[in-house]
């Protein structure tokens, strides 16, 4: 894998005197300006066009410095903030101008120093920190440096000589000979790392990020150790014979004589090796990592992080692709970040789902924000409904191709369909499945369809849907789903187009039988609808082939609150549907309790145009006749909102002998209306129910008279004898005793009214003892009265003259008080307010 792209920098080009001996020994970098410590002793100062540029790079020599006759540049360090070059030369250290390359008079030259490290003041702003470690001394010296001055603030003394160093604020990383250690000069603390093998392996101390050192460890190690003695990452396993490190986040280079080894500190393993000749140093920089051989210098730019991860994506190193952009997230655009992230997910999902993963790959889907139409435009004969639609999918290994897979192995591709069901139907009302609603819809459509889950279909197309309508209704009339046809219509809004789909269903009913009432379908359809002209277009199809069901449009929008018509329009619309005309006024009556007296009459009329009509035609079997019958009963003895003569008059010539009797009552003509029942209707048990009915919630008197009238009308015939001696004995509570006595005839038997008189009796001896009780009840209430009466006023009470009335709230006139039963104090004369009292 490519992380790194090597670029020459400069190429020192020979002398031409011979053998050129002369060779680049160290090297520092600031922004394009490159400054090189060759083997003579030679500082050389260069620029590049660009740094992260081109191939190709343009090289400027700027100036050059010679430090002396003979002698290798040791180290060089610049530092821009006070635009010193420091260099390490003949055990000393020197302060040049960075641009110039002139010497810093006030800064005289530091002696006896093996090697150094420049780190930022902890403290201070307007100087760094050089520290400068000596072998010979076994010591570290820390130097404040400043523009024009530099001085000794501390000094650390070191068990052995000093062979690496590196600095973080105040800790110092040393390697000694045979250790690494940790020293924080500040609070005067070390710590004991681990040993080394300095005869068998180079010794590498370097600093590589904030608080982390990179160590060459034992066994070839590659350590990674902070400040405080931690690590947060784990070791590399490294090559021998590493003769410098470096890092370059999320990568570390091991360098070896004629090799560069890229590892990733993330999960440790081997990214790229690069081969260069005669190398020997490692410079990082911020945008860039530095190789330093004998007579060139290299430039290792890093690959973009995007490309990196694209490429990994390409590779299906998915696990791996996820890893490196989680944790350099922080380093990418939010954005980039954002796409990089779903498309890495994305590809892992399409390996899963060519696995047969499908839990994983739906769930990976989701995550990453799939389009669904990279999905469908998988498989074959699945519509992509948008035209500006393209795949944009990165294409992995294990694909297999949906459409040969339909034709050669059925099952497996049915595992497949299942998958296509289940995804779309989680993301169809997500944000997710939004972006493309038509061809998440379109694409259910067809695979319910062809897999003939008819029950699915329909609850996708009875709901709101974004089904494409020029491409599944001829789908539908060629699998002759009408009625599906139907529900698309109207989930659509083409409810004219839905219902007369359905019409056609019904009187076609032998040719396309279905298991589900369409007719009733049609009905609710059109009881919900609120388009009057659509309901006026259909409603007399439904009422011709069923006025019971039919009227279901009018009495169901009342209950779903939707009225689209009103009462009188409904009324007009059933002129020629009897049956439909009594349900409806039915409801209106007995339903919305409407006290219209019109309704009220039209009901009763048009029961009664029913009965007469059914008894002269024999139409309607007897019990219909009979329940009619007993509703028009109900409904006259109940309502008062009609004219009973009007009604009666219509009646008069007909068998309704019990009905002439209830409107002749509803006139106050009862004794005509007992005559009709008695003489005509011949139901005793009827006259004696009229009575009762009649003499509901009016007072005994009124109970009696009826009863009494009753009694005479069977006594005018001989042939009622019979049922007057019943109605007596069964009504005998309902009688006034003595006015039996004065009509019953002379020649009738004690024995036949017995039972009459004795229950007669014994009625009138209750309420006499009745009115008894409760005469001496109220005795009793009103002497406890008379008693609390007297108990109040037993004693007079002196007041002031300021007292004043508990009842009218006047000042008191008048000296005789009473104190109530309640303890409040009144007066018997008091002449305040307009009439005293």
């Amino acid at each position: 894998m490519k992380v790194f792209a090597p670029v020459l920098v400069f190429q020192k080009i020979p002398s031409g005197r011979g053998r050129d001996k002369s060779s680049i020994q160290c090297l520092e970098c600031f922004g394009k300006n490159l400054y090189i410590g060759t083997k003579e002793g030679l500082v050389e100062y260069i620029t590049v066009n660009s740094v992260s540029g081109e191939e190709s790079l343009s090289v400027r020599e700027v100036g050059k410095r010679q430090m002396g006759r003979s002698g290798a540049i040791g180290q060089l360090t610049a530092v821009p903030f006070l635009n010193h070059l420091l260099v390490l030369w003949d055990g000393s250290v020197t302060a040049l101008n960075m641009f110039s390359l002139e010497p810093i008079p006030a800064l005289k030259k530091i002696q006896n120093v093996s090697l150094f490290y420049v780190s930022e003041s902890a403290v201070q702003t307007d100087s760094v920190e050089l520290i400068a470690a000596s072998a010979k001394r076994k010591i570290v010296s820390v130097y404040k440096v400043c523009v024009d001055r530099w001085e000794c603030v501390r000094q650390v003394a070191l068990p052995q000589e000093p062979v690496a160093l590196a600095a973080h604020g105040t800790c110092l990383c040393v390697a000694t000979c045979d250790r690494y250690l940790l020293h924080d000069y500040q609070s005067q603390t070390t710590i004991d790392l681990f040993q080394h093998n300095m005869g068998k392996q180079n010794i590498i101390a370097n600093k590589c990020g904030k608080g982390e050192f990179i160590l060459n460890g034992p066994g070839s190690l590659g350590m990674f150790v902070m400040k405080n003695g931690t690590s947060q990452h784990p070791p590399v396993q490294w090559p021998d014979g590493v003769v410098d490190a470096a890092v370059h986040f999320p990568y570390v280079l091991a360098l070896q004589n004629q090799t560069v080894h890229i590892y990733s500190i993330l999960d440790q393993q081997l990214k790229q090796t690069v081969l260069l000749q005669s190398a020997k140093s490692l410079v990082s920089t911020e945008e860039s990592v530095f190789v330093v051989a004998d007579k060139e210098i290299h430039r290792l730019s890093p690959v973009p992080l995007e490309d990196q991860i694209q490429e990994l994506v390409k590779r299906q190193r998915v696990d791996e692709a996820l890893t490196l952009l989680d944790r350099v997230q922080d380093l990418l655009p939010k954005d980039s970040y954002k796409d990089l992230h779903k498309n890495v997910i994305c590809t892992s999902g399409m390996i899963k789902f060519y696995r047969e993963a499908f839990v994983e790959a739906k769930e990976l889907f989701i995550k990453g924000e799939l389009d669904p139409r990279e999905i469908i435009s998988l498989y074959p004969a699945m519509p992509v409904v948008s035209k500006d639609f393209t795949p944009q999918t990165t294409a992995v290994s294990n694909a297999k191709d949906l459409w040969t897979l339909s034709r050669d192995d059925w099952p497996t591709f049915q595992r497949y369909l299942r998958f296509l069901d289940d995804f779309l139907r989680e993301v169809r009302p997500t944000g997710q499945g939004q972006i493309c609603p038509r061809d998440i819809d379109s694409a259910l459509f067809k695979l319910y369809l062809e897999q003939a889950e008819y029950e699915k279909l329909d609850q996708l197309v009875s709901s709101q849907n974004d089904c494409n309508l020029q491409m599944c209704v001829p789908d539908l009339e060629q699998h002759k789903r009408f009625f599906t046809l139907g529900l698309l219509y109207q989930s659509q809004g083409q409810h004219s187009n839905a219902i007369q789909t359905w019409v056609k269903i019904v009187e076609d009913q032998n040719e396309y039988p279905l298991h589900i009432s369409v007719f009733q379908h049609i009905v609710n359809t059109l009881s919900n609808l609120k388009h009057k002209p659509i309901i006026r277009k259909f409603v007399d199809w439904v009422l011709l082939r069923d006025q019971v069901a039919g009227i279901q449009i009018f009495t169901k929008m009342h209950a779903s609150s939707h009225i689209m018509f009103a009462p009188e329009e409904v009324l007009t619309i059933l002129t020629n549907y009897a049956v439909a005309m009594i349900l409806y006024l039915e409801f209106l009556v007995n339903e919305l309790h409407s006290k219209e007296g019109k309704h009220h009459a039209m009901l009763i009329s048009s029961y009664v145009k029913w009965i007469l009509q059914s008894i002269e035609g024999d139409y309607s079997n007897e019990t219909s006749r009979e329940e009619m019958r007993h509703k028009l009963q109900m409904l006259l003895w109940q309502s008062s909102l009609y004219n009973a003569d009007t009604i009666y008059e219509q009646i008069t010539s007909s068998s309704l002998h019990m009905e002439k009797a209830i409107l002749l009552g509803k006139s106050g003509k009862h004794k005509k209306a007992l005559q009709v029942l008695v003489y005509e209707e011949k139901d005793q048990q009827a006259a004696a129910s009229y009575c009762w009915r009649t003499s509901a919630g009016r007072d005994g008197k009124f109970t009696q008279g009826m009863f009494l009238t009753l009694l005479q009308i069977y006594l005018e015939s001989a042939h009622h004898v019979i049922a007057a001696v019943d109605l007596l004995n069964q009504n005998a509570a309902s009688f006034d005793l003595v006015s039996v006595l004065r009509v019953l005839p002379g020649s009738w038997s004690l024995k036949l009214v017995l039972r009459f008189l004795c229950e007669s009796m014994r009625g009138t001896v209750h309420d006499k003892r009745m009115r008894g009780l409760e005469m001496s009840l109220a005795k009793v209430e009103t002497q406890r009265h008379k008693h609390a009466w007297m108990e109040a006023t037993h004693e007079k009470i002196r007041v002031d003259r300021g007292c004043v009335c508990h009842s009218c709230q006047e000042r008191l006139t008048g000296p005789e008080f009473l104190r109530r039963p309640t303890g409040e104090l009144t007066h018997i004369s008091c002449h305040g307010g307009e009439s005293g009292h």
